[in-house]
């Protein structure tokens, strides 16, 4: 079927789990029954990591545009044609740079509508740095070319939970939150609940920043000046939002179990108690974007690499979710054409 969802594929640092988790997902001929997967890399570099994984019945097909992918394999398009060494669970440069020429390509052609979506394996984000990439993460270096703002919403079949404020430090968290940005996030979130999960009126909960979400004012201002204005914003415009709920006890209790999805203040506060829940098995996904692109809810693991021991379930929950996003954007896009219609 060549209207398959394409999945195009950055492959993150080569010394890390990537290409481990991305053979190792695509060798269930299953998956190509619903996508069409394009890797960003060498299949030469390929190749040394199948030998490394005592691989033998898998390989990819190997293309140089995305126009001469099939359908039937999972392909690899040529980023570069030089040998590559592999020096598994160490960080290098030469790690960093290859995990950008992937990223760049993908990019590129995911910008262009060659592809449906990204899934992206993890990257170092110390190694990669460079003068071409000066980002915190995958998440800043997208959001600058789609020339959008996003929101980190990490999503598991049970809890979704947005984030806040980005990769920033511990002391910069309240200095960075405000009623609009709070209220901005909360319209991106409800959007993509809608837009890309096709929910309906979708009941979001806003934790506190402070303990106990600040005891009215007793512990901290930010609930009463900042995050219950921003809710009440929210609710002006017909996003239920709820909150601010005490960020201890609310996954504990099991409260988060009657909402549609969290908007989480800060990184560590949404992600420990997500991936306490639902690591394995979590995705990453830049929602609020033009571009779809999901990631697998763990990092490079060179403690691990080149030893055939890291799982692909992740890694493949973030194929499915990219793929059923961008079917979903496919149908709501239909169903809101077929709106404009009847009204006219």
């Amino acid at each position: 079927m060549s209207n398959k969802i394409k999945i195009g594929i950055s492959i993150g640092d080569i010394n890390g789990v990537g290409l481990e988790v991305i053979i190792k997902t695509f060798m269930d001929n299953r998956m190509l029954d619903f996508c069409t997967p394009i890797v960003y890399g060498s299949t030469k570099l390929a190749n040394n990591y199948r030998k490394t994984l005592e691989v033998t019945d898998f390989a990819f097909n190997k293309i140089t545009k995305v126009e001469e992918a099939s359908p039937k394999k999972a392909n690899m398009l040529s980023c570069w044609t030089e040998e590559v060494e592999l020096n598994f669970g160490n960080p290098t440069q030469s790690g960093g740079k290859y995990a950008f020429l992937s990223l760049e390509a993908a990019t590129k052609d995911l910008l262009e509508g060659k592809i449906d979506a990204l899934v992206t394996a993890p990257i170092n984000k110390d190694t990669i740095q460079s003068d071409d990439f000066n980002f915190k993460g995958h998440t800043e270096y997208l959001e600058a070319k789609a020339n959008g703002e996003s929101i980190m919403l990490l999503t598991s079949e049970n809890l979704k939970v947005g984030i806040a404020t980005n990769h920033i430090p511990v002391s910069s968290i309240a200095s960075s939150l405000s009623a609009d940005a709070i209220f901005s996030k909360l319209k991106t979130l409800n959007k993509t609940l809608v837009q890309d999960f096709l929910l309906t009126s979708p009941k979001i909960a806003v934790l506190g920043l402070n303990p106990h979400a600040g005891d009215n004012g007793l512990i901290g201002s930010e609930e009463k000046q900042i995050i219950i204005p921003a809710i009440n914003n929210a609710k002006s415009i017909g996003i239920n939002a709820f909150g601010p709920y005490p960020a201890d006890g609310f996954f504990g209790s099991g409260s988060y179990k009657k909402f549609d999805a969290i908007l989480a203040m800060y990184h560590d506060q949404g992600l420990i108690p997500f991936k306490t829940l639902s690591f394995g098995e979590g995705v990453n996904f830049t929602a609020g974007l033009t571009i779809i692109r999901t990631s697998p809810d763990h990092g490079v693991a060179y403690e691990i690499a080149g030893k055939n021991l890291a799982s692909e379930s992740s890694f493949r929950t973030a194929v499915y979710l990219a793929c059923d996003i961008a079917k979903n954007r496919q149908l709501s896009e239909e169903i809101n054409s077929d709106k404009l219609k009847i009204k006219k």
